[in-house]
C-alpha cells in the first residue's frame, strides 16, 4: 500500500515538475524542473520495484502477519506529524528563526530526553548558523513572518 501511495506521489511530482523545462539549457545547466522530475522518476521506479517485491512475497515485511504499526509507532508518527505541522504554522506567522528553536526544544529535550545544555546549544546555534549560511552567505532569504523588522539591523551590519 505504501509503495502505491509513493508511486502516485511520484507521478504527481513528475507532472508538476514538467510544468518547467526538464532538460539541459545550453551554457546554463539543468532547467528548473530537471532535478524534481528525475528524482520523482527515480522514486517512481523504486516504488514500482518495492510493489513487485511485496507482491512476490520476497521480503520479510511482506511475509509478516504482524501489525504494520503498533501503538508506540503510531504515537511517534503523530508526534512527528504534529510537531512538523506546528513548526509550519509557527514559520508562517513568526518565521523560521522562531519556529526552529521550538522544534529543536521539542525533539531534543522532550522526545530525545537530552540535557538542557545540549538542547540550548542546538536550539540557538542551528538558527544562527542557518542565518549566516543562507541569508548572509548565499543571500537566500528565509521566511521571517512578523519578526522581519528585527533582522533589519543585521542586514545593515552584514550586507
Amino acid at each position: 500500500m505504501t509503495a502505491v501511495v509513493f508511486a502516485l506521489l511520484s507521478a504527481y511530482l513528475m507532472w508538476k515538475s514538467a510544468e518547467l523545462p526538464v532538460g539541459w539549457i545550453p551554457n546554463k545547466g539543468p532547467a528548473g524542473g530537471a532535478f524534481p522530475f528525475w528524482l520523482s522518476l527515480a522514486m517512481l521506479v523504486c516504488s514500482g520495484w518495492i510493489f513487485v517485491r511485496a507482491l512476490r512475497g520476497v521480503t520479510p515485511e511482506s511475509q509478516s502477519k504482524d501489525l504494520f504499526m503498533d501503538g508506540p509507532t503510531v504515537r511517534l508518527l503523530a508526534m512527528a506529524g504534529g510537531s512538523l505541522l506546528a513548526a509550519l504554522i509557527l514559520i508562517t506567522f513568526f518565521g523560521f528563526y522562531v519556529a526552529i528553536p521550538f522544534l529543536f526544544v521539542f525533539w531534543v529535550r522532550v522526545v530525545g530526553k537530552r540535557s538542557w545544555a545540549t538542547t540550548s546549544i542546538l536550539a540557538v546555534s542551528v538558527p544562527v548558523v542557518t542565518f549566516f549560511f543562507f541569508e548572509i552567505g548565499m543571500r537566500i532569504l528565509l521566511p521571517k513572518g512578523i519578526t522581519e523588522p528585527l533582522f533589519y539591523p543585521l542586514y545593515q551590519a552584514f550586507l
